[in-house]
């Protein structure tokens, strides 16, 4: 997501413009929400919460500030803010939000990740209905993963709730994209990525149903959540009893029932995420891999040395696998984005970041073929490579390249090429030979292919973009280390 220059006038961030109380803008690195008349008191109210304020003290709903009327025109005019059609400058509020170093979106979660924004979402509901705030949504869209924490971001998404009303109106839209995901990626082993890129607004009980066995569909946890409501669906709208009808309880009986539907869907989310996963990259370093320990020493003390010289605030790890550099980035004080095309590796990572407190925010990615825009116009939710775009002080590349060049038959000069564009200062990566045990393995007999890959064009292609820091052979090994700087110029 581009920041605009001081002359331009800023966008508002597309994934806003579905919203008709506001509007979000980026403005040199802060993120200002402008707030119109119907949404002014909704915020207010929600600021002055004590809920909301503890829940914004323990990093679990978004940092924000109302600005004063005189900071407020100022920005205003600085982003150049133009009125949406048939709206008034009358009552505008303006916000500022913490800014979220680097957001992701649900089709770059793991399955463990998508359930904690879903927990987040529930605490958050049901925190609030002694306050008389209610959520109007149920999406993964309010979440950002702060590190390996989910933080609430959309706080136009809380708004006054009637205190009599038994009926959390975000429970379907909630079933579809948290609950029904979860569920079909662990019986079904369906990717979260191929739910969410295909399905911005999750599965539907009836698509499930046709899925399961009728076994499935007469047992937990298919039974209530799939099967029923997809009966129940039919009958109603053979009735015509598919619209909203306002109920109404006292405030302690409508509370009550919230609560125990709140719980209810706990043991839901907790059902749909108690397996872990098991790949074959999950265990990896400890069953599979090729490396010796003089390999795994030589290439934790490159890294450890490049970290404690440089100390890169913004590092991007590809093909973190099991996290052990991400994590050594992460002790040195830097912000960590670690990708992975393998999802039960990213949740390995993503569960120990999480219980460790390490700022590192693991993505399922598959770096071949990174996650595009989506949303309308394709503008909603920025691409990965927009996001990361000169994003990261550096880059470490280990074991990566030669996967890119064998696997998916990408050029070397590409792979330097992108990750001159993604990094702006340093870049660590990996050199492995055509002789090594794991290239071979690669090549599947097919080692002609690659008869031109050689060190010394290797070399030549990173110093089109970078120049040469340090290089370490790493003995015993057809492998070598290298720190590279990026020219100021590319």
């Amino acid at each position: 997501m581009g920041i605009p220059e001081p002359h331009q006038r800023a966008e508002p961030v597309a994934a806003s413009f579905r919203d008709p109380a506001g509007e979000l803008f980026v403005r040199q690195d802060r993120v200002f929400r402008v707030v119109n008349a119907q949404g002014r008191e909704n915020v207010a109210a929600l600021l002055r919460s004590k809920v909301a304020q503890d829940f914004i003290e323990r990093g679990r709903l978004i940092g924000s500030r109302i600005l004063d009327d005189r900071e407020a025109g100022s920005v205003l005019k600085e982003i150049g803010y133009q009125l949406r059609m048939g709206s008034s400058d009358q009552g505008l509020m303006v916000v500022e939000h913490e800014r979220v170093a680097f957001p992701s979106f649900p089709y770059e979660w793991s399955p463990g990740m998508l359930a904690a924004a879903a927990q987040l979402t529930l605490e958050l509901a049901e925190g609030l209905l002694t306050e008389g705030i209610g959520l109007k949504d149920g999406t993964p869209y309010n979440v950002l993963f702060r590190g390996p924490q989910p933080v609430f971001v959309d706080i136009l998404s809380l708004e006054p709730r009637r205190r009599e009303d038994p009926v959390w109106l975000p429970y379907g839209q909630f079933l579809r994209t948290f609950l029904l995901p979860l569920l079909s990626n662990k019986h079904f082993d369906m990717p979260l990525d191929q739910i969410f890129l295909t399905r911005r607004d999750g599965l539907e009980p009836e698509e499930v149903y046709r899925w399961c066995s009728w076994a499935q569909r007469l047992r937990p946890p298919f039974l209530g959540n799939v099967t029923l409501s997809t009966w129940l669906a039919g009958k109603a709208e053979a009735e015509n009893k598919t619209l909203y009808r306002e109920r109404s309880l006292s405030p302690d009986k409508a509370e009550y029932v919230l609560h125990t539907l709140f719980r209810r869907l706990r043991r839901a989310l907790n059902a749909a995420t108690a397996r872990a996963q098991v790949s074959r990259w999950s265990d990896y370093m400890e069953r599979t891999s090729t490396y010796t320990d003089i390999e795994l020493a030589t290439k934790k003390e490159f890294v450890g040395k490049f970290l404690a010289e440089f100390h890169p605030a913004q590092v991007l790890d590809i093909g973190c696998n099991t996290g052990l550099y991400s994590f050594l980035a992460a002790e040195s004080g830097a912000a960590v984005t670690a990708t992975d095309l393998d999802a039960a590796v990213v949740d390995t990572v993503w569960e120990r970041a999480h219980s460790q407190g390490k700022n590192v925010l693991p993505l399922v990615l598959d770096f071949s073929r990174p996650t595009p825009a989506t949303g309308w116009r394709n503008r909603e939710c920025p691409s990965f490579l927009q996001r990361s775009h000169q994003a990261f002080d550096a880059i470490l590349m280990l074991a990566v390249v030669h996967h890119l060049l064998v696997t998916e038959r990408v050029p070397l000069g590409e792979i330097i090429s992108l990750a001159a564009e993604l990094c702006r200062r340093f870049l660590v990566i990996e050199y492995v030979g055509t002789q090594d045990p794991m290239f071979q393995r690669l090549t599947r007999g097919r080692a002609a292919l690659h008869k031109d890959f050689t060190q010394e064009g290797f070399e030549q292609e990173c110093s089109r973009h970078f120049d040469l820091l340090l290089k370490q052979p790493v003995k015993e090994t057809y492998r070598t280390l290298y720190l590279w700087q990026k020219r100021q110029s590319a």
